[in-house]
């Protein structure tokens, strides 16, 4: 039976993150926050794996491009020939040579509201542009805009699940049943035994 304290999230630290060795400082934030780790590993992710977590769907990938073309318009760069479904396609492809470029680092956390909490703690995909104390922000200057100068993806350095739906189904592609532990942290008594402080 699902309950909230049980929530799990798939977060990913990307290329960039491993070869810049901050992967540590990262981890230990969500630890603070009380999110604990019940599966983790390293691997150089195959092409075919990446493309099975960011689908091919025309629908998904025509959403993709649409959100890509506002925040072009929000640049103030031109858009009258903008293909959504193209863009999608473009991004996606990007988006797999970017997280099979180098070993990642795959994660499940799980907490309380850990889907939001996470992505919360991650800040914009736009790093540069995010808020001061966000996990992007404070480790990265990249930005949509010099992406687009340079012909390239955000380099947004963690992916994190957006839904209990995608959670589930991305976790079942980087983890087997068998690599996800199950055991109780000093925190969890904290925050979710009722009686702890009686």
């Amino acid at each position: 039976m699902f309950t909230k304290n049980k929530e799990k999230t798939l977060v990913i630290f990307k290329p960039d993150v491993i070869q810049r060795q901050v992967v540590g400082e990262i981890i230990s934030r969500f630890e603070r926050k009380g999110f604990k780790i019940v599966g983790m590993k390293m691997l150089i992710p195959s092409e075919t794996l990446v493309g099975k977590h960011y689908s091919d769907d025309p629908e998904y990938l025509i959403e993709t491009g649409n959100k890509a073309k506002k925040g072009a318009e929000e640049r103030g760069e031109d858009t009258s020939n903008w293909n959504a479904l193209e863009r999608g396609k473009w991004i996606r492809e990007s988006n797999i040579k970017y997280l099979t470029c180098g070993p990642v680092i795959a994660t499940v956390f799980q907490g309380f509201e850990v889907i939001k909490g996470v992505r919360k703690m991650l800040g914009s995909t736009s790093p540069a542009d995010g808020d001061v104390g966000t996990i992007r922000a404070d480790f990265s200057l990249d930005s949509f805009a010099l992406a687009d100068e340079q012909n390239r993806v955000t380099r947004s350095m963690l992916h994190a699940s957006d839904s209990v739906e995608n959670a589930e189904r991305e976790i079942g592609l980087w983890f087997n049943p068998t690599e996800i532990s199950e055991y109780e942290t000093a925190a969890e008594k904290i925050f979710y035994d009722a009686g702890w402080s009686d």
